[in-house]
């Protein structure tokens, strides 16, 4: 998008009162960025300054990916990052999905060492397994450091599996975690709006893709619901996600203001819908859930 779209929005989330971003360093894909790998994190950290932003102001998440581990400790990825936003701090740093080669207790000891830098306030996981998540909060007790205290993980209508599954419950109480549900909107799907027919989107050119068929049903589905409520199925579907008792933020991206509008309204949404509204949701994930094998 258009740097000076990327402005508008992130301008306008803070007149919004939007104070949690998430930032990540990304791998060039298109060959054409000055970077090979971050200039996602250059970029954010231009655009953070450009509106005016307080650094005070906002909570600022990035992540350890351990792409370069063990030549690359996680200080020094961390520091490479923040050299990139041009930050001196992070409120909460993430740790990606452990590769193989990274066990758990090793990766708890490396966030011990960013922790002690003083250059990260909290740390939390993207993506780990409810066993993972145990082991971490073991590991992070005997070193004498705090628990993870978020959990990024897929959340949304068509894809509660992971989220909703006893033994991650579990874990996210051991931790007392919060959860952060990412693609809340599967990519665009549960918007609703790929049921016009020739409706424009980036999925426009994919919607015949097995992998879409659910999130595309249940984003049709979701325009009664919507109508009933007075609300858009975008905004439906994120507070949905909201509805989670240890849901602290759900993530959301957007290319203009007006989508953010969307998932603004999803806060209040949540405060009203009543058990009969979460019942007819739930009914909307458990079909999308029970369709997936067969379409995998």
């Amino acid at each position: 998008m258009p740097r000076q779209a990327a402005e508008a929005v992130l301008a306008y989330a803070r007149e919004q009162g939007i104070d949690f971003l998430d930032d990540a360093r990304y791998d060039d894909e298109s060959g054409t960025a000055p970077l090979r790998s971050g200039f996602s994190e250059v970029l954010f950290g231009e655009l953070f300054r450009a509106v005016g932003w307080p650094r005070q102001e906002a909570i600022v998440s990035n992540k350890l990916w351990w792409e370069f581990w063990p030549g690359q400790t996680a200080v020094q990825e961390l520091e490479q990052s923040l050299e990139r936003m041009g930050f001196d701090q992070l409120d909460l740093l993430y740790s990606s999905t452990l590769p193989d080669a990274v066990p758990v207790p090793s990766a708890i000891e490396q966030i011990a060492t960013t922790l002690a830098t003083g250059r990260v306030r909290a740390w939390g996981v993207v993506n780990w397994s409810a066993h993972a998540l145990h082991d971490g909060v073991r590991e992070a007790a005997a070193l004498g450091i705090p628990p993870p205290c978020a959990a990024q993980l897929p959340y949304s209508l068509v894809r509660t599996d992971w989220v909703e599954d006893p033994a991650l419950t579990d874990a996210l109480a051991a931790a007392d975690a919060s959860l952060v549900p990412s693609a809340s909107l599967a990519g665009g799907a549960l918007t609703g709006k790929y049921a016009a027919a020739r409706a424009p989107g980036r999925l426009s050119a994919e919607l015949d893709h097995p992998r879409l068929r659910s999130g595309l049903r249940v984003g049709a589905a979701l325009g009664p619901l919507a109508e009933r409520l007075h609300t858009t199925p975008a905004t439906l579907a994120v507070a949905f996600t909201l509805c989670h008792p240890r849901t602290a933020s759900t993530l959301v991206g957007a290319t203009a203001p007006r989508q953010l509008d969307d998932a603004i309204a999803a806060v209040a949404l949540a405060g009203r819908l009543t058990e009969s509204d979460l019942d007819d949701l739930r009914a909307l994930a458990a079909g999308a859930a029970q369709s997936e094998p067969s379409e995998a």
